[in-house]
């Protein structure tokens, strides 16, 4: 117990640190309602409901984008309920946010100690990765499955550490368990992005064991951390399987258009333009070191009470449209800022730490902010877009900044272990300290007396394009005020970090002077970044975002167009609104079957309908009818496309006047009489724009089908998300169509016969129905699920019969 004690005022720290950063709004119990969030609550409501009413989930929702899996949207197995369980406890069943920041501070606070750093120093280390103000952001903007991600790779780094120091048991437990909950974390590109990181310290660990003629071990330990490995895998099994499946199904997968020459590249991924859209400037790297150098978030100008005093009135009314930032990306929350004295001893570490791991983690820096330039370098961009596997499935190139968040602190907290270490070295050679102060202070007193020669323009390519636009005197003299206003942000910033630099290496001045000892010294450190750390993140996530739960009502309340909508008993209807920013919100699919959405990762095909046809389609509805009256200017030919996915409400306004019935709709199913095969997908899209949707289906030659004309009735008889039931009455054996979208893994039967179901219309499920009357039955329930599922258990059945044998292996030893 004594042992334990420092390990346990660590924990202690965390929990009141994190309990005091969200200790209005908890007591409070108001919640963050961000986009995001919101568009997840949207998103899920079908599902939710399906839920409570079946006590099972459905891998399949038509609330947006006329239908799409759940895979991404709520990725749950009942294989993941234990380890869920086991998260909670680690958690300490902290209320939400609070257990968040709570396991990001302990996750990297385990992985120092498995360096053997003492508890008071790792308890520094893992204030300063938790704070760094990305992570934040994140919070900030709703992304929690990207944060608690990131909180879980810390620990499994340090079970890999604990695997080649030796540790072979308990190193390969920790590495499984706690990858098995990154992974269920879902944000597959962190995970993604930290397997560099690995091979980085598996390289230092190599060339170590080397030196050391230990290979045989290092094989040993190589072979536990792949096992570790592909355990966490099985336990993920069913998430990992069909996140892959379906990735290769939506945005993230290789179109087979070939009509818009940007996408013939031979990638297999996201469009190069789309994935470096947010590229990190290089002049930007520096809000590593002054958060804001390059103004900060993109919110507007006006907000800056400081900027503010240097504004000429002339254009008040303007800056409200303007931002702080003006960085080169589109837009963004907030910085990557790592502590400005953090920084200072990550250059310690890079010349006082000697070995194999210095040269891993500086590497993984230097390697991490050259991606994260994206568009900005793009020689080695291209090279890992083209040739490295999965890398083009990513976009946002800047997030691979996690990397060097991780790097330096872990460094920087080895470089000060070392200086406390070595005291007399310390004292005769202080070369070290004075290079890092002359780059990190340097740069900060360089930006602070003079903020144009390290940040260039204060005014962005595209604000300059904007500005054109006016009159020349007018705009010079916006011009010469932003630049005054934003060159106040950035110098504001840079003389604050120089500050904290030179409080850090008073502190260690005093450590030098025998005037304190280390445990004082480190105190000292840790109260020092909480306050540079803490007062920078509440820039981007304070108590003025959180609002009562019951804003999540109001935020969902039905206007009265909803109501009037949801009165019709048709179970099976899309709905168009036309009064939001239709794809890119979730609040219409909260309430009906909609045509948009909001999600990262849709359908390509579907993303590919709404850029060839259903734009364009919009487009006319709004050029011909704005009311009630004008509905009849609108024809059949107008909407072909809408009309085949049975789009039956289009809404113009909030009032249930605004609400249009579009009565050229296909419905829910239909029998064709012209089928035309073709052989490519651009043939496909083409001809879709040339038919007459209700009497003609496109069928792809990769499909079996026939080419036989039927004739009958189907409707509609039970509506689940995950199943629809249809009362069919066939004259004459032919092709149907139906207006849900197609997917692999839906599967057609007449009394447990199964039918194949074929793509037509280049989205539609196509079935070639055989005379008769009977009830046709379609249904979503993959087989493999059930395999997946079969592997997650045995998986974590085998996690816990390891962690069972070490519990009974370390009982003994104290026994």
């Amino acid at each position: 117990m004594k042992r334990l004690l420092p390990d346990g005022i660590a924990i202690l720290l965390f929990l009141t640190i994190s309990i005091l950063y969200f200790l209005p709004s908890m007591l409070d119990g108001r919640i963050l309602l961000d986009h995001d969030a919101a568009a997840g609550i949207g998103a899920g409501e079908e599902a939710k409901e399906y839920y409570e009413e079946h006590g099972k989930r459905t891998r399949w929702t038509n609330s947006l984008f006329s239908g799409m899996p759940t895979y991404q949207i709520s990725p749950s197995y009942k294989s993941t309920d234990t380890l869920k369980a086991a998260e909670k406890v680690y958690s300490l069943f902290l209320p939400q946010y609070v257990w968040q920041v709570f396991i990001m501070m302990l996750g990297f606070y385990i992985l120092l100690r498995a360096f053997n750093i003492p508890p008071i120093i790792s308890t520094l280390g893992g204030i300063a990765w938790a704070f760094s103000s990305y992570f934040f952001i994140l919070i900030a903007a709703g992304h929690l499955w990207k944060f608690i991600t990131l909180a879980y790779i810390p620990p499994t780094i340090a079970g890999i550490v604990l695997i080649y120091k030796k540790k072979y048991w308990l190193g390969g437990i920790l590495t499984a368990f706690f990858a098995s909950l990154q992974i269920i974390s879902n944000h597959i590109q962190m995970s993604y992005y930290f397997l560099f990181v690995i091979l980085f310290l598996v390289i230092a660990f190599f060339i170590d064991a080397y030196h050391r003629k230990e290979l045989n071990h290092f094989l040993k330990a190589t072979g536990i951390l792949c096992i570790s490995g592909i355990l966490a895998i099985a336990v993920n099994s069913s998430s990992l399987y069909h996140t892959y499946q379906y990735s290769n199904e939506s945005t993230r997968g290789k179109t087979e258009l070939t009509l818009n020459k940007k996408n013939t590249h031979e990638d297999k991924g996201v469009d190069k333009e789309y994935i470096t859209q947010w590229s990190y400037g290089i002049d930007e790297t520096l809000t590593l070191l002054i958060p804001n150098f390059k103004g900060g978030a993109s919110k507007p100008i006006i907000q800056n009470e400081s900027a503010m005093q240097d504004a000429n009135p002339k254009f008040y009314n303007i800056y409200g449209q303007i931002t702080q930032y003006f960085g080169d990306q589109p837009f963004t929350a907030g910085p990557v800022y790592v502590g400005a004295f953090i920084l200072f001893l990550f250059i310690v570490g890079c010349i006082v730490v000697k070995g194999p791991i210095k040269w891993a983690l500086v590497g993984a820096t230097a390697f991490s902010i050259i991606l994260a330039w994206g568009k900005n370098f793009m020689p080695v961009t291209d090279f890992f877009i083209d040739y490295i596997p999965l890398y083009n499935k990513f976009r946002a190139v800047s997030s691979i900044l996690v990397i060097a968040e991780f790097t330096i602190p872990l460094l920087a907290i080895l470089g000060l272990v070392n200086l406390l270490k070595n005291k007399e070295q310390l004292v005769n050679n202080q070369k070290p300290l004075i290079i890092s102060l002359a780059i990190t202070g340097g740069l900060s007193l360089l930006t602070a007396l003079f903020p144009k020669f390290l940040t260039g323009s204060f005014i962005s390519e595209r604000e300059l394009m904007a500005f054109s636009q006016a009159p020349a005197d007018f705009a010079s003299q916006l011009i010469m005020s932003l630049e005054t206003m934003r060159a106040d942000i950035v110098q504001a910033d840079a003389w604050r970090s120089l500050i904290i630099i030179l409080m850090g290496c008073f502190i260690l001045f005093l450590f030098v002077k025998d005037k304190t000892n280390k445990i004082s010294t480190v105190a000292l450190l840790i109260g020092l970044s909480i306050f540079d750390l803490w007062s920078v993140n509440k820039r981007y996530l304070n108590d003025e975002l959180f609002v009562p739960k019951t804003d999540i009502n109001k935020t969902f309340t039905p206007t009265e167009a909803n109501k009037f909508i949801l009165e019709d008993k048709d179970p099976n209807f899309r709905v168009l609104n036309f009064t939001t920013n239709t794809f890119n919100e979730n609040n219409t699919s909260y309430w009906h079957k909609s045509i948009g959405g909001y999600n990262a990762a849709k359908l390509r095909r579907y993303q590919e309908l709404i850029d060839f046809y259903i734009q364009p389609e919009m487009g006319k509805v709004i050029q011909k009818i704005t009311n009630q009256e004008q509905l009849e200017l609108l024809e059949d030919e107008d909407t072909p496309i809408l009309n085949m996915l049975n789009t039956k409400y289009y809404i113009l306004g909030t009032q249930s006047t605004s609400v249009l019935e579009n009565k050229f709709r296909n419905g829910n199913a239909w029998f064709v009489n012209n089928i035309k095969t073709v052989s490519t997908a651009d043939e496909e899209i083409t001809n879709l724009g040339k038919i007459n949707t209700k009497e003609t289906a496109i069928i792809n030659q990769d499909f079996d089908h026939s080419n036989r004309i039927g004739e009958g009735s189907i409707l509609l008889q039970e509506y689940q998300p995950n199943e629809i039931t249809y009362l069919v009455n066939v004259k004459k054996a032919g092709i149907a169509l139906f207006s849900e979208i197609y997917y692999p893994g839906w599967k057609a039967t007449i009394d447990n016969q199964e039918l194949p179901l074929f793509r037509a219309n280049y989205v539609l499920r196509g079935i070639d129905l055989p005379e008769g009357e009977y009830t046709l039955k379609m249904s979503f329930h993959p087989h493999s699920l059930s395999v997946t599922e079969t592997i997650a258990y045995i998986g974590l059945m085998v996690l816990i019969l390891s962690i069972l044998f070490l519990s009974f292996k370390t009982y003994k030893k104290l026994k």
